[in-house]
């Protein structure tokens, strides 16, 4: 059976996949997945997205939400996180969401606090690998492409994605 997640934008797990052009991923694994409307509207803002935007914007199984703004106020008062992680979390807890898609390390931390249950990039990547949709050959590639685009994600959790598959 399909699960139903939350995920969002900020600057990782949807972007990158859309930056490698995977958000195929993000459907064989996660079946409908949700972004908070201000983070979408953050991504399609910005003509340095355009290409990932509308990748994104054409994928069915994508659907963009509206958060309620004044808990996402309160939320961003009481964590200092920014608007694109407060907006998931919040989404997440609204939809009674089974997983969220975070990297952000502050966010991953007060989302874990929460009791949420939470997945990164990398894990993303070394589910697909798991799952058969994607090779190490693969996740080498897509490493380049991340540092190509200067993604930041910690060269160790890489090291220990290539060495767990």
């Amino acid at each position: 059976m399909r699960q139903t997640h939350d995920c969002r934008f900020g600057h990782h797990a949807t972007y990158l996949a859309a930056k490698i052009d995977r958000l195929d991923l993000l459907e064989k694994l996660f079946g409908s997945v949700y972004i908070p409307q201000g983070v979408f509207d953050e991504l399609t803002s910005n003509s340095a997205y355009s290409d990932e935007a509308a990748r994104i914007g054409s994928c069915h199984f994508i659907q963009v939400k509206q958060t309620d703004r004044n808990s996402v106020s309160q939320f961003q008062d009481r964590t200092g996180l920014d608007l694109s992680e407060s907006e998931a979390i919040v989404l997440t807890n609204e939809l009674h969401a089974e997983l969220t898609l975070i990297d952000e390390r502050n966010a991953r931390s007060i989302a874990k606090q929460l009791g949420l249950t939470i997945m990164s990039t990398v894990g993303i990547l070394g589910l697909s690998v798991r799952k058969g949709f994607l090779t190490t050959d693969d996740i080498r590639h897509y490493i380049k492409i991340f540092k190509e685009n200067n993604r930041h994600i910690d060269e160790l959790l890489f090291k220990n994605l290539l060495e767990s598959v």
